[in-house]
């Protein structure tokens, strides 16, 4: 079953190949104090060690606190990302609430659990604080071709966390995680993508980074592509995030090039863009600063 037919779209990888190409020569031109800024902005944060502690997760809330104090002309990042258990810290130890609360959940990173388990651990982290919440598709589902488990899974730990949310009076923010790495084919990616889209996704992200391949510019081209084809046909913008792997400035401005070349300007912005970062931060910062700089 092809899901992206019926939106009128088939990756074409020459094009993208070539089209990603042309993103490469320009990034010279593309990368600039203000992009990366714009780049760090879009920063989840992120500390998934299974070493981390209240303490060491108190530490990283610390220093987002502390950041304005020694770079105010920096923004802040777009939130941090935690395993859920520790959504309860960011929320009570926060300076800045436009910093969101963000888990992964529903068994990351594999998703290999029964759906009951999947559900009730997200309704636990939304209930805990957690503002958004990151699952990974079943692909267990996906690649036998059982499209309809896996979309339910994605309804109904939709429903929970929306409903979970709307108790305590706001609401939540869904991102399906795709693993593109093991999805390998564009084919596989396209149908993943409106899969995910179709069950309510706000976001659709590339990987858990707990994987042999991650983030790859190939399969980024082929989610925003199918993200302005889906725009086209419903009128609703859906996120894109891009993780694992990503830790150079030259890697954030090649994603962002990417959203810009394909979905424009209108989601250059963390309502739309995120990058899922561990080392990432103080790369920017260094590429700004011109110098090493290991705050985070």
């Amino acid at each position: 079953m092809n899901l992206f037919s019926k939106y009128g779209y088939t990756p074409n990888k020459e094009a993208i190949d070539s089209s990603l190409g042309i993103i490469a020569s320009n990034l010279d031109g593309v990368i600039s104090d203000d992009v990366l800024k714009d780049c760090f902005s879009f920063m989840d944060l992120t500390s998934l060690h299974s070493n981390d502690t209240r303490d060491n997760i108190i530490k990283l809330v610390g220093k987002v606190n502390a950041f304005k104090t020694d770079f105010p002309d920096y923004p802040l990042p777009a939130s941090i990302c935690v395993y859920p258990n520790f959504a309860s810290v960011i929320k009570s130890h926060r300076n800045y609430p436009d910093v969101r609360v963000t888990v992964v959940s529903g068994c990351f990173p594999s998703s290999q659990s029964f759906l009951e388990v999947k559900v009730k651990e997200c309704e636990m982290a939304v209930s805990a604080g957690a503002e958004e919440v990151d699952i990974v598709l079943s692909l267990n589902s996906f690649l036998c071709g059982d499209y309809a488990a896996a979309s339910n899974e994605i309804s109904e730990i939709r429903k929970v966390i929306d409903a979970t949310a709307a108790s305590q009076g706001r609401s939540a923010v869904l991102k399906v995680i795709l693993e593109t790495g093991l999805l390998v084919t564009p084919e596989n990616i396209a149908n993943a993508s409106f899969l995910a889209m179709e069950a309510g996704a706000d976001f659709i992200k590339t990987s858990t980074g707990k994987v042999d391949v991650n983030a790859t510019p190939v399969a980024a081209y082929v989610m925003c592509e199918c993200i302005s084809k889906y725009y086209e046909k419903t009128g609703r913008r859906v996120g894109f995030k891009a993780a694992g792997g990503i830790s150079t400035a030259t890697d954030a401005v090649v994603y962002y090039s990417i959203v810009s070349t394909i979905l424009g300007k209108e989601w250059l912005d963390k309502k739309y863009f995120r990058l899922g970062v561990s080392r990432l931060a103080n790369n920017l910062i260094s590429a700004i600063e011109q110098k090493t700089v290991t705050f985070f």
